[in-house]
């Protein structure tokens, strides 16, 4: 028995764990192909083009056994109108965002900056009032110092690069002709202002989701629907932005590889099996493992990329590191607050008739 729990316990978060190296692994891949020449408009095209062929069919396959069941409206306008912001927040701002950012940067900023997602969720959830802002509440508290903790992070990875980590000179350096890490010359500020610009688009877009799949209750058809008309928007911008006929050509098996590993990865493994444990663990398993990406990102840049990585941007998505998990921790606290006021709200609903019923024989 002890052997089984172990086992449930330990392979969700090798999972985790595995796919946390394998996002900053495709992160590194596609920087290297955006500073070799390769347009992130384009990319971001076809990735989402790819995916959008992958999910619809097996989206479909996957709710053909839920047909007996009451339908819903196919699309309705505001269904429609629900599916164009997802698709122009959650894929077209987002990835443009982020891959521009990412040129302009590092893969580690790049996790640094992802970082302030929940510090949006919650911002985002007092300006609809979705949460009360109660300050007296003490999961409140934990998530404001966890908010200010993350700001205060952000601002070091921006502002404070500090020396390198390791010096140019060192045997490796051979390596950054094959991978490239960090951005020559950095616009690290540019880059980290679009990067928390799409964090900030990425939480958008999960709270329209959240309220999009009360009205439409089959997530995998929301996400096909949704990557498609971010597809569609994205080949727009693309079209305005980039002018370069050529730029549409693939100059590299790389860049095709690259392309094909994302849309799988990013686009249909990676959110399956998200959702997979989210059911399975909980809501708020999933976002633990998300500073795995900064000590992944950290070790491959000291390892492999040398005259990349600065003191500065490791302190600053450490200290971003602490306050993304106060904030869970708060979100934690706030959730086991809630479940034994409902447990205590019932246990007193049940005592309620009896006492009635006691003072009644008296």
């Amino acid at each position: 028995m002890e052997t089984k729990i172990s086992t449930s316990e330990l392979v969700p978060f090798i999972i985790m764990v595995i796919m946390e190296g394998c996002t900053i692994a495709l992160t590194i891949f596609a920087k290297t192909a955006i500073t070799n020449g390769m347009s992130p408009f384009v990319f971001i095209v076809y990735t989402n083009a790819l995916a959008t062929i992958i999910l619809f069919p097996s989206s479909f396959l996957l709710n053909h056994q839920n047909q007996n069941r009451k339908e819903k409206p196919l699309c309705t306008f505001s269904l429609f109108m629900r599916f164009l912001l997802l698709g122009f927040t959650g894929i077209t701002m987002t990835q443009t965002l982020l891959f521009l950012g990412l040129s302009y940067s590092s893969p580690i900023l790049v996790c640094a900056m992802s970082h302030l997602i929940p510090t949006f969720n919650f911002l985002l959830n007092i300006i609809h009032r979705k949460v009360e802002l109660n300050l007296k509440n003490s999961s409140i508290q934990v998530q404001m110092i966890g908010i200010m903790v993350s700001i205060f992070g952000a601002i070091i990875a921006e502002f404070f690069k500090g020396p390198l980590i390791r010096p140019s000179s060192h045997h490796l350096k051979h390596t950054k002709q094959l991978f490239i890490f960090s951005s020559t010359p950095e616009f690290w500020v540019f880059g980290g202002i679009l990067l928390a610009a799409a964090s900030f688009s990425i939480s958008i877009a999960n709270f329209t989701q959240k309220e999009t799949v009360k009205q439409y209750p089959e997530p995998m058809k929301m996400v096909s629907y949704y990557t498609l008309l971010g597809m569609i928007l994205s080949a727009i911008v693309s079209c305005i932005f980039e002018s370069d006929v050529n730029a549409w050509k693939l100059k590299h098996n790389m860049e095709l590889i690259l392309i094909v590993l994302t849309a799988i990865f990013g686009g249909v493994i990676r959110p399956n099996v998200q959702v997979w444990l989210s059911r399975m663990k909980g809501p708020l398993y999933v976002p633990q493992f998300k500073p795995f990406g900064i000590a992944f990102a950290t070790t491959f840049g000291v390892c492999f990329f040398p005259n990349s990585l600065h003191y500065g941007s490791v302190i600053g998505a450490s200290v971003i590191g602490m306050g993304y998990y106060t904030i869970l921790y708060g979100e934690f606290k706030g959730d086991e607050d809630e479940k034994n006021y409902d447990e205590s709200s019932d246990s007193l609903d049940k005592k309620i008739p009896l006492l009635q019923e006691k003072m009644e024989e008296v």
